[in-house]
């Protein structure tokens, strides 16, 4: 099952420019969920980060890795459409590899633990079969304020 860009927009509630996921290739419900960001030259932060040297910034592959988690937590929960997913923690995150202009990113998230409306996860981002990063997140999936 894909889901497209246009798609991802029912289930997290990030817009351009700061919709770091492209395209949902795998889903499980409440266990994993493999996703795809490409990295292109045109990123309003390449500029910046650096001058002559594009880096993708580590803290947006952890924050793409965020809105996947928030993507599987939604799709799990059909009735928390239309809330919002809150960033609660983050452990062992480590970078491995730089990302640039041109790679493609491939984020797997593995639910840890569902306690509530709380969820732990597990969250890889590859370049190729290169690790780049990995870390622990938490999340807090609000429904719909009425």
């Amino acid at each position: 099952m894909v889901i497209e860009h246009h798609e991802l927009m029912e289930y997290v509630p990030h817009r351009h420019p700061f919709l770091l996921i492209d395209r949902i290739l795998e889903v499980e419900p409440n266990k994993r969920v493999v996703a795809v960001k490409n990295i292109t030259g045109s990123e309003y932060y390449f500029p910046g980060h650096f001058p002559g040297q594009p880096v993708f910034p580590g803290v947006l592959m952890v924050e793409a890795m965020a809105q996947a988690g928030a993507f599987l937590a939604v799709y799990s929960n059909p009735e928390k459409k239309g809330g919002v997913t809150y960033f609660a923690g983050i452990d062992s995150a480590r970078f491995k590899r730089i990302v640039v202009p041109g790679d493609t990113l491939r984020i797997e998230i593995d639910v840890l633990k569902i306690k509530g409306k709380f969820y732990k996860i597990q969250g890889r981002a590859f370049v190729g079969s290169d690790l780049a990063c990995e870390a622990e997140l938490l999340a807090v999936v609000e429904g719909k304020k009425e």
